[in-house]
Order: C-alpha cells, then structure tokens, then sequence
C-alpha cells in the first residue's frame, strides 16, 4: 500500500501562486506609475526624462518575470511582464489624472498602455530566461534589458541632445551585461548582442512606432 502524499492539491497551488504573483505585479507597477510621476519633479532639468524612461520601466516588467521563472513558466512570466507594465502605464496617469493638471488627451495614455502590452510580455520572458539554465537564453534575456538602455543613450544623443542622460544609459547598458552575467564568456556576448539589439530596437520603436503614432 502506497502511503506517500498525493500531490492534488499541487496544481491548485500553482494557480493560487500564478494569480497572487501576477495581481503583485500589477500593484507594483501601479506604486512604480506613481513614483515615477513624482520622480519627474524631484529629479532636476533633463534628467526627469529618466523617470519614465522606457528602459527604466521596462525594468519593472524584466523583475517581474524573473520572480516568475522559479515559480511558473515561461507563458505565467509574460503575463506577469505584462501585468507590472501596465500597472505602471496606469499609475502614472491616473496620478497624473488626480494629483497633477490632468493627463488631457486620452490618446497617449492608450499609447502607452499598447506599447505596454508589447514590451510587458517581451521583458517579461526575457527576465525569465534570464534565470534559466539554458546560457543562451540568459544571454538574450540579459541583451535584452541592457539594449534597451543602448536604445535609450540613442535616443537622448540623437534626438534630445542631451549628453549626460545618454552616457548615463550607456553606463546601464554595459554595467547590466558586466553585473548581471554569470560567467566572463555571457558578460561578452550580451554586450555583443546588446548593441544591435539597441540599434534594433531605436528602429522599430522610435523611428517607426512612435513616428507613426505621434508624430
């Protein structure tokens, strides 16, 4: 007679885990909306431009699915990318919409809110592969997050002009791939790929997305 545990109720702990982890990620990246809304008006001149960066929230959704990635899968890790995303997307607006002069137009907010759905799930995963075991995988993921700083210095060197912020995501882009990485031979390749994953990324979604959209 078989006297070990049945393990019934362990996919039920799992979808308990999966929505209390995803619910935590969203109300995470509601309090990070709002932060980063107040962050704009205690950093001084340009660099509250760093508040709400998009490199700088999509931090938010990279953490949230490494968190995931001991706990679910690689699908529950998206969800939760996208769950923080969009919290931050709504926090900062709705705060912008209750404590400050109005977040005016709805059509940025919805913007935003749709690139949030595209980047949330993307860093996500990329935060859970970045945990994983596959070396390859942790290479991409990491490329990922530190190209997304490369994108950023593009932005702020060609675009704004403004020198410090983009030496400052440059110095992101390579600390994350020097910091982040778990032997000398990743620390090589994510810088490697993170470069044409800046150059990449400051194509699609600021030449091309954002030209489209906003203008």
């Amino acid at each position: 007679m078989n006297t070990s545990p049945v393990p019934a109720s362990m996919p039920g702990t799992r979808g308990r885990v999966r929505v209390f982890a995803t619910a935590s990620a969203f109300a995470g990246g509601l309090l990070l909306g709002v932060l980063t809304n107040l962050a704009q008006g205690w950093l001084p001149g340009a660099w509250n431009q760093i508040a709400n960066s998009g490199a700088v929230w999509s931090v938010a959704a990279f953490a949230a699915g490494a968190l995931m990635a001991r706990r679910a899968g690689l699908p529950a890790a998206a969800v939760a990318g996208l769950c923080a995303e969009s919290g931050l997307v709504v926090g900062y607006y709705a705060y912008a919409e209750v404590a400050r002069d109005g977040m005016g137009s709805l059509f940025a907010p919805l913007v935003w809110l749709g690139m949030a759905f595209i980047a949330g799930p993307l860093f996500g995963a990329a935060g859970s592969w970045w945990r994983g075991v596959d070396p390859r995988h942790r290479v991409i993921g990491l490329a990922a997050l530190a190209g997304v700083f490369g994108t950023e210095a593009l932005h702020y060197a060609w675009v704004l002009h403004y020198a410090p912020q983009a030496w400052a995501c440059l110095a992101a882009l390579v600390l994350v791939s020097l910091l982040m990485s778990r032997t000398l031979k990743e620390r090589a390749l994510t810088l490697l790929t993170a470069v044409p994953f800046s150059l990449l990324a400051y194509l699609l979604f600021y030449q091309l997305i954002l030209t489209t959209l906003l203008g």
